[in-house]
């Protein structure tokens, strides 16, 4: 690999601040500070320190995200912010990305990466990841409303996968009930459609898992960090390269 792709892809700065800094001898690889962007190294072996700070190369990046409402998932948007407004420079640089996406007034955890193998087998249909959302529903949810979550629920253009509800609380005095959904699949509005089907409405919905990924209840609305070793093992379950 080039040397000024490792510095630009590491997040040391644009190719032509990568070109200044080697000029003026900030670089070194393996103690070497006679160098031009051309050069070329190994990534996995060579030492690059870059003033006084090695350098670690990363192909890929995960950020785990507690979206906010009022924010899309999207990398770009004229009129809203969007989930990349959010994170570092470093991320930017990288074209990180949303795997999936939640609606703008869901919030709750969204992953983003720059890894395209792994965001498709997260999102493969033939996968069935299972995604666990907390609901706010205005109205009472029942036993009859845990079965048809069960069976199946017919909508207007297609059949929900059999998906999971518990209910957790109920207030009869606000008629309002607390839930837990799990669903194996994203269509659109999915969850508010199905909540819908049963004579009810979403009025506050919140992912907190993803496959193996759970929220960081840690992280404030709008924060984010990178995953762990221990998440991204965890990942390794759907056969790609991280």
């Amino acid at each position: 690999m080039r040397l000024d792709k490792f510095l630009v892809d590491c997040g040391v700065g644009s190719r032509t601040e990568v070109k200044q800094l080697l000029k003026q001898k900030k670089i070194t690889v393996n103690g070497n500070d006679k160098l031009t962007g051309k050069f070329q190294l190994d990534p996995q072996k060579d030492q690059v320190f870059f003033r006084g700070e090695k350098l670690v190369y990363e192909e890929f990046c995960y950020y785990l995200l507690n979206k906010p409402k009022g924010v899309i998932s999207a990398t770009e948007d004229e009129r809203h912010q969007t989930v990349i407004d959010l994170l570092d420079d470093r991320a930017r640089h990288k074209e990180i990305f949303p795997v999936g996406r939640l609606d703008i007034d869901t919030h709750g955890l969204l992953l983003l990466t720059n890894n395209g193998k792994l965001a498709h087998a997260m999102l493969s249909p033939k996968k069935h990841v299972a995604k666990i959302y907390r609901a706010k529903i205005e109205g009472i949810m029942n036993q009859s409303d845990v079965d048809y979550f069960k069976e199946g629920i017919v909508l207007k253009d297609f059949t929900t996968l059999p998906a999971k509800l518990r209910i957790l609380e109920v207030d009869h005095q606000t008629a309002m009930s607390y839930v837990e959904i799990e669903i194996a699949e994203g269509k659109f509005h999915q969850i508010k459609r199905m909540v819908a089907a049963c004579g009810k409405k979403v009025v506050d919905l919140e992912r907190i898992s993803m496959g193996p990924l759970e929220l960081d209840f840690d992280l404030k609305q709008g924060e984010w960090r990178r995953l762990t070793p221990i998440e991204l093992d965890s990942l390794k379950q759907f056969g790609v390269s991280l």
